[in-house]
């Protein structure tokens, strides 16, 4: 198995009592999607809502939907500079997906990009590893499993317990039975925490009710630092109806909200985060 590529960023969060970290299953984003008033209002309105958000399903060919976007992103928020950071191309046959981060810097300015893991080591704590997957409906089982040990090999390999899995990871009603579920090795092995729970309700339908999309914590300091995780329903915050909704996504966002402040007593927060962008593994190759 390769390692995952990756960037070590330091995000300072100057007076932050929080960080909130996000994933959207953005339902195959592309520049004529994000070109829509409606659907860029709402985009943009739901990234800003976090720290880190990690968008899944963007499928533009033409490379022009995420700078838009971010442009737009940071036209309406001023507590940034938002900037982002894209995975290669990920996924099996012909369909491709493309993971993107999106970031907010701090006292106007971004993340610096020091260096690989490797060579700078985790010089800077505390640290926290993020791995996303969006998981191919008729492989669930084997890739949440395969996930499993490649939390293993980056926990290792950077020497961090602290480990947030999240995505879609298709992990409920027809997808993934309970049964099956709790036989995962990420149900069974000690020290993993599902906060979005078995029972919530991560679609935007009315006619289904699945927790699709996860977050998942490991580590005694990540998850005493758990201050809420939830599905954020955009179509209620902003009065959007089905329809409307279904434009942005039939997917809500998932989120975890980190309290910052239990970390640290003085402000500004060094938070340095491991952005592990590609699972390499031919298992972890996502899908549709």
């Amino acid at each position: 198995m390769h390692y995952p590529t990756a960037l070590l960023f330091l995000i300072l969060v100057s007076g932050a009592q929080a960080f909130r970290i996000c994933a959207f299953n953005a339902q195959r984003l592309t520049l004529a999607k994000v070109a829509r008033e409606q659907v860029m209002d709402t985009l943009v309105r739901i990234l800003a809502r976090c720290d880190i958000m990690v968008l899944q399903e963007v499928v533009d060919s033409s490379g022009s939907a995420i700078p838009l976007l971010l442009r737009e992103l940071n036209r309406f928020d001023a507590s940034g500079p938002y900037s982002t950071l894209s995975s290669p191309q990920l996924g099996r046959s012909t369909y491709v997906e493309t993971y993107v981060y999106f970031y907010r810097g701090a006292g106007g300015e971004g993340p610096g990009v020091h260096g690989s893991p490797r060579s700078l080591g985790l010089a800077v704590l505390p640290s926290l590893v993020l791995v996303p997957l969006h998981t191919t409906p008729k492989a669930v089982e084997k890739e949440l499993n395969a996930l499993y040990h490649v939390f293993l090999e980056v926990s290792q390999q950077w020497q961090s317990k602290d480990v947030i899995l999240l995505g879609d990871f298709n992990a409920d009603c027809a997808s993934l039975t309970k049964k099956r579920l709790d036989k995962l090795e990420l149900r069974t092995e000690p020290g993993f925490h599902w906060v979005i729970a078995d029972g919530e309700d991560t679609t935007v339908r009315a006619s289904t009710h699945c927790a699709y999309d996860r977050i998942v914590l490991h580590g005694e300091r990540c998850r005493s630092l758990l201050h809420t995780a939830a599905a954020f329903d955009f179509p209620t915050t902003f009065q959007l109806t089905e329809e409307e909704a279904l434009n942005i996504s039939d997917h809500y966002p998932v989120e975890v909200e980190l309290k910052l402040s239990q970390a640290h007593s003085v402000q500004p927060l060094s938070l340095t985060v491991l952005l592990l962008l590609s699972l390499l593994s031919p298992q972890l190759c996502p899908a549709a």
